[in-house]
């Protein structure tokens, strides 16, 4: 059950926050702007590639790296392709991951490694990999990690990962909301640098400053009929959420919202982009998660009993271009079930002010959900 009284106070949500949900999620921003720094002060901004690469690799683990290499996929489109290196091991820890470079990985490649923690020593031995294969190294990484000490000099280049200001808490869970732009911003500027993507020093800017002005409208001051972040939260109590993207930067904001849903608040999601999520998911909603779904004995006795999901769809939007869309569609169908929609579609801007929209929003909406659902805090 979700306690809707926390969300409209503010001491109690601050209370409560100890994982610091909600002041990664403020401090997202200012995390670019820092990592940003450190990009340019790793050389980053300064680099004249000759050319672009064949194939972009990621390697790292957890809910912030699958979201960044998913990010830069979306990002890059057609320029090249952008390729996730899936862990292997007995147990998701530091020392038990490994990872394997695809044997046609060679000297037209770039390997991006991107992770929070920098002690797993399958990154360092995949680091080791490229550089024999010839491939190009650029790791974001935590200063002074043992992934930092194995990459940087001949073996490639580091960035160090920004961290939050005045930063008290552990955010080694990497599905924290300001683990992902301390990965993801200076890859941006790589990929910015070598013309598979475009982010240039102004955009990144632009992007900080939409993350900072989303945080006010979100923010736990902000009461919850005018916060639509708490809005969302709300909408979501006792639900199933069917995430519902469209558009090139709605997808990756779509998936790593249901990752996020899951991991930060322990709430089961789905995700899917239109169109193909009607089929996907319409069975759902005919189902036991319809909204007028009900057990065979009306009359019987429910005070005691839990309250049963029901479907609830979530359509992300970025603006498509040319007018097409299947949101009329996603809306027909929720309304011929009966089936509550939540809509979320950011104001005008570049494609990343867009996406740093939606990751806000869903980001806050997270952290909402896990503070006062309680047990996840």
């Amino acid at each position: 059950m979700l306690d809707e009284s926390l969300l409209d106070a503010p001491d109690d949500l601050a209370r409560a926050d100890r994982r610091g949900l909600l002041r990664g999620a403020a401090d997202a921003g200012a995390r670019v702007r820092t990592a940003a720094r450190h990009a340019a002060e790793a050389g980053l901004a300064d680099l004249r590639p000759d050319g672009r690469p064949r194939a972009v690799l990621i390697a790292g683990p957890g809910t912030a790296a699958t979201g960044v290499a998913d990010l830069l996929g979306a990002l890059a489109g057609a320029s090249a392709p952008v390729i996730r290196l899936h862990p292997t091991g007995v147990a998701h820890a530091a020392g038990a991951l490994r990872w394997t470079l695809p044997g046609w990985a060679g000297p037209v490649d770039l390997l991006l490694i991107a992770t929070t923690d920098g002690t797993e020593p399958g990154l360092a031995v995949l680091a080791e990999q490229a550089y024999r294969r010839g491939s190009t190294v650029v790791a974001v990484a935590p200063e002074r990690s043992p992934l930092s000490e194995a990459v940087d000099g001949a073996h490639g280049l580091l960035v160090p990962m920004a961290k939050a200001p005045y930063q008290e808490y552990d955010e080694s869970a990497a599905a924290g909301p300001g683990a992902l732009w301390a990965l993801l911003t200076p890859l941006l500027v790589l990929l910015d640098r070598v013309g598979l993507i475009t982010a240039a020093p102004h955009t990144l800017q632009l992007v900080a400053d939409r993350l900072d002005r989303t945080a006010e409208r979100c923010g736990p001051a902000i009461v919850t009929y005018s916060n639509p972040a708490k809005t969302l939260a709300s909408e979501l109590a006792d639900s199933l959420p069917l995430i519902w993207s469209e558009g090139a930067a709605a997808g990756p904001a779509g998936r790593r919202f249901a990752a996020t849903l899951a991991e930060l608040a322990g709430r089961p999601a789905l995700a899917a982009d239109l169109p193909e999520a009607l089929p996907a998911h319409g069975v759902l909603l005919a189902g036991d998660f319809a909204a007028g779904a009900d057990p065979d004995d009306f009359f019987r006795d429910r005070v005691e009993e839990p309250q049963a999901l029901r479907a609830r769809i979530v359509l992300l939007r970025d603006r498509p271009a040319g007018g097409l869309t299947a949101a009329p569609a996603a809306r027909e169908l929720a309304l011929s079930h009966d089936t509550a929609i939540s809509e979320l579609e950011p104001e005008e801007g570049t494609e990343l002010e867009q996406l740093a929209e939606l990751l806000a929003v869903t980001d806050f909406a997270t952290a909402y959900l896990a503070l006062a659902s309680g047990g996840h805090s």
